[in-house]
């Protein structure tokens, strides 16, 4: 079976002429391929199953135009057992069956394996992923999937742990001048048209279509078809045809999948890594992608205190501010307000102390670890409280310092350990004395641990 059923290839006389110049040009050996080195270069694993044969069920995870389809057509030449394609956007649970059954049957037979590629496989729900798992098993079938979102979130698990799962990076900008290059030498390409191409009109493709081989490709046959040619008869393409025929990315960003997890994800971690320059690209890479304003607004009142907390408590009051100010405006003036927050926040001193202190205690709480309130504590505002012992509390303001040592929590533990970052060093030196006294009280009152003593410290939380 032909990869394309019924679809003229590029290499077969003028009807592939018809075909997208991105198809014609997809690479015809493994050699052919460009910019996947580490994936399917010479010695690497893939790439001696493929030559050999042997592979097995692989999983291609990788953005838009960076090779999937085009290896699993390289596969396809190459093998040889019997290769079926299907897409997770057109087939059906019957089709898949049908394909399935069929693959079985022939290989009950004593017939030639099957390797089913299934494009988009991650537009198969739960269910119909499930229908794939006894033939994968079985050997009925080996499997190659091709997916532009991460497999470990949208594909079984019991298919990826009996997948090779591979991951194909967008192609650099060299990688992508070389598929330029040659698709305007090689036959299938655009050889037979008098074109010149400059250097800067190369560059600009391939640096504005990010990686994307196919949209790289696309805004080249556009600019080809559409450039008269000048009056030495040649088509000459500059820089300036070339920004004409790419114009603006659509950039890659699902607001319920990969692009915005791992975005949000670059975003926050751009800010408490105190590079305000990278943060506010990723900022910038949301809003332009359309991004809710108000959701980087709340995820940098998350920050405020996970990652800033009391060495900059000012952090908190500007996040709140900014999405205060982000509801009010709107876009495309909150982008000014978010930028500002953002900037500030990936300035401030940092400390995690308040998101370890509070984990601390919740885990010393999960874990049974109790200690019954203190009568003083107690509250004391009912007729009675008295006679049930609920006195002895003395009043911090009526004291030096507006501080008094007694018993708050009958149990010696640390929770909150101030870092020495900004305005948490004011508050550990200030707590150090404080803390000398409560353990002076504590040991007069000969309060006991928390039973099991405290939890050992979490790390830090991240997003």
């Amino acid at each position: 079976m032909d990869f394309f059923d019924g679809q003229p290839r590029g290499d077969e006389g003028t009807a592939g002429a018809q075909t997208p110049l991105a198809v014609r040009m997809r690479p015809r050996t493994l050699d052919e391929i460009v910019g996947q080195e580490s994936a399917i270069g010479p010695g690497t694993l893939l790439r001696r199953a493929i030559e050999a044969d042997r592979l097995v069920s692989v999983i291609l995870y990788g953005p838009p135009g960076c090779g999937k389809t085009s290896l699993g057509e390289v596969v396809a030449r190459l093998t040889h057992r019997r290769f079926e394609r299907t897409s997770g956007v057109l087939a059906n649970v019957a089709t898949l069956r049908g394909l399935l059954e069929t693959a079985r049957h022939r290989r009950e037979r004593g017939g030639a394996g099957t390797i089913l590629f299934i494009d988009e496989i991650h537009h198969f729900n739960r269910s119909q992923q499930d229908i794939l798992l006894p033939y994968v098993e079985n050997g009925d079938v080996t499997l190659i999937g091709a997916t532009t979102h991460n497999p470990y979130f949208f594909i079984n698990s019991p298919l990826t742990s009996r997948s090779l799962v591979v991951e194909l990076q967008p192609l650099s900008e060299e990688a992508i001048r070389v598929l330029l290059r040659r698709a305007l030498t090689d036959p299938r390409g655009l050889a037979a048209l008098p074109i010149e191409a400059e250097a800067d009109a190369l560059t600009i493709w391939a640096r504005l279509c990010e990686g994307d081989a196919r949209r790289a490709l696309t805004a080249l046959e556009i600019a080809a078809r559409t450039t008269p040619p000048g009056p030495d008869g040649r088509i000459h393409l500059t820089a300036a045809i070339a920004e004409a025929s790419i114009q603006k990315k659509a950039v890659v960003y699902d607001h319920d999948e990969d692009g915005h997890y791992d975005t949000i994800s670059a975003f926050i971690k751009s800010v408490r890594g105190s590079d305000p320059d990278a943060a506010l690209y990723w900022l910038a890479k949301m809003l332009y992608a359309g991004e809710d304003p108000r959701f980087i607004a709340r995820r940098l009142i998350v920050l405020a205190s996970e990652d800033i907390g009391n060495a900059d408590p000012r952090g908190l009051t500007v996040a709140v501010a900014a999405l205060h100010a982000v509801e009010f405006l709107g876009m495309p003036e909150a982008r000014i307000t978010l930028a500002q927050a953002t900037a500030y926040l990936a300035t401030a001193p940092k400390s995690n102390a308040a998101i370890v202190a509070i984990d601390k205690a919740l885990a010393d709480v999960k874990a049974g670890r109790v200690v019954p309130v203190p009568r003083p504590l107690r509250d004391a505002h009912y007729r009675g409280a008295a006679e049930l012992g609920h006195t002895g509390y003395r009043y911090a303001h009526d004291f030096d310092g507006h501080f008094v040592p007694q018993v708050y929590l009958p149990a010696d533990v640390v929770y909150y350990e101030p870092t020495d970052q900004g305005y948490e060093a004011t508050i550990r030196r200030r707590l150090e004395e404080w803390r000398a006294a409560l353990r002076r009280a504590r040991l007069e009152t000969q309060s006991p641990r928390l039973a099991g003593g405290p939890a050992d410290s979490p790390e830090g939380g991240g997003s």
